[in-house]
């Protein structure tokens, strides 16, 4: 452990909100990994892929509303009692769910559940721009970026491996239930909650060391360096004039939508065409998240090189996005396990290096600590508003007209994100060469320049 008790308490802040979120992920994965045996005429209830996409759809849809209102709060109430806050209610609609039987149950406690998932992301945000410093916020939001991608990852190997145990041995059957998801996902994120409860702190002052400063480049200026309570009018006001909010805005939307298309439906897909058995259509699917979150690593680390011209980064990510899932929609992968694996691969490398950009280290630059956490929940609203498609509509269109239709239509929508990658490319550029030339003229001291 360094002799540094700044950097101890940044370490040690990183793995909480890390393993925390990794906790969150365990439980909103066990509905795609319970999604097949849901399905299953046998063991399930009798669900269509329509119905199920329903229910996701509603839950995205109550995700997305959670995040406008929860944003605002966390910038208010601050980031670690939203977090803990967030899981404790998740924990408690997982066993719901577990204990529930019927549609309309399903659809009201999953979008609970949903709604209360909210809070976590945006908590995290705030949390994150109160202990790192500016010049680290590329690399430490995407670490914790890896706590969804890696999270998600491990929640479909860990509950995906609980199933095929009970699929293997018939005295642990009980496994192979799609209840016994729900509650082994809700106990393993009440432990992790136990561990954060007693690691997480909201701020360095709070250990009695000092915050860093914020980005100068932020859309309060010099008031972004100060996380104080204020009205949601004047945390709004500066963001709706800025070009960069809602171009993010517009990225995100196409590419959650692909992201929680992929989150949900993958075990299904591979399953069906490319025909893995349900649990090891489970454990395949991580490879998505897996693969992701490597993307979202190395993007993060060559960003902060790059000095934040995030735009040089998610641009060329973009246009390689299409292309692979013009390939998705294009290639047979039917019974060919290893192809279809490589395609979604291809995906997700392409997909999560740009996205984990947008409600994080542009949030966290965008709000400075005053606004971060709303920006994180209106950019990330803006992006499940997308995702409400990836649930009832994918699902619709892979039933009647196949899931090559369902990813070209998918590629079609992510071209809009590339025009609005173009436009933020060149916005961005432009901001940061004059804010370089400002400084260059005028001492950092004295040098406050706040971008449109």
């Amino acid at each position: 452990m360094s002799n540094n008790p700044n950097r101890n308490w940044q370490l040690m802040t990183l793995t909480s909100l890390f393993l925390g979120y990794v906790g969150y992920y365990i439980c909103r994965s066990n509905l795609a990994v319970a999604t097949p045996l849901l399905l299953d005429e046998e063991t399930g209830l009798g669900i269509t892929k329509i119905q199920i996409g329903t229910v996701a759809s509603v839950g995205v849809m109550l995700y997305a509303f959670g995040k406008i209102i929860n944003g605002y709060l966390a910038d208010f109430l601050g980031g670690r009692q939203m977090f803990l806050t967030g899981m404790l209610c998740s924990i408690l609609f997982s066993v719901f769910f577990g204990l529930a039987g019927g549609l309309t149950l399903f659809i009201v406690i999953w979008a609970g559940n949903r709604f209360v998932q909210s809070m976590g992301w945006v908590a995290l945000v705030k949390t994150a721009s109160r202990w790192f410093p500016v010049q680290w916020h590329a690399t430490v939001m995407a670490i914790l970026s890896l706590s969804f991608l890696f999270g998600d990852a491990f929640a479909r190997v860990y509950l995906g491996s609980l199933i095929m145990l009970g699929e293997k041995y018939s005295s642990l059957s009980f496994m192979a239930n799609w209840r016994t998801v729900f509650f082994v996902a809700a106990g393993t994120l009440t432990a992790i909650a136990v561990f954060v409860y007693f690691t997480l702190k909201s701020s360095p002052i709070d250990v009695g060391l000092e915050e860093p400063e914020a980005n100068p480049l932020n859309v309060f200026g010099a008031e972004g360096n100060h996380a104080q309570r204020i009205s949601i009018k004047e945390v709004l006001k500066p963001l709706v004039a800025s070009p960069l909010f809602w171009l993010i805005c517009v990225m995100n939307f196409s590419l959650t939508l692909v992201r929680e298309t992929f989150n949900f439906w993958t075990p299904t897909f591979l399953n069906e065409v490319a025909q893995f058995d349900i649990g090891s259509a489970a454990v395949g699917s991580m490879l998505f998240p897996l693969v992701g979150g490597c993307s979202a690593l190395l993007a993060g680390i060559l960003s902060d090189r790059l000095r934040g011209r995030h735009g040089r980064v998610v641009l060329p990510s973009l246009i390689l996005l299409v292309l692979s899932l013009a390939l998705l929609s294009t290639v047979d992968v039917t019974g060919k396990p290893y192809l279809a694996l490589t395609l979604l691969s291809l995906v997700a490398f392409f997909l999560m290096a740009p996205y984990s950009f947008l409600s994080g280290v542009m949030a966290i630059d965008l709000g400075g600590k005053r606004g971060c956490s709303t920006v994180a929940g209106l950019v990330d609203s803006a992006g499940y508003l997308g995702a409400i498609l990836s649930g009832h509509t994918v699902g619709m269109i892979a039933q009647y007209y196949g899931w090559k239709m369902a990813f070209g239509g998918l590629a079609g929508i992510c071209c809009t994100a590339i025009i609005a990658g173009v436009i933020y490319w060149m916005i961005q550029e432009r901001e940061m060469n004059l804010a370089q030339t400002l400084s260059e003229i005028n001492p950092p001291e004295t040098n406050d320049v706040t971008p449109g």
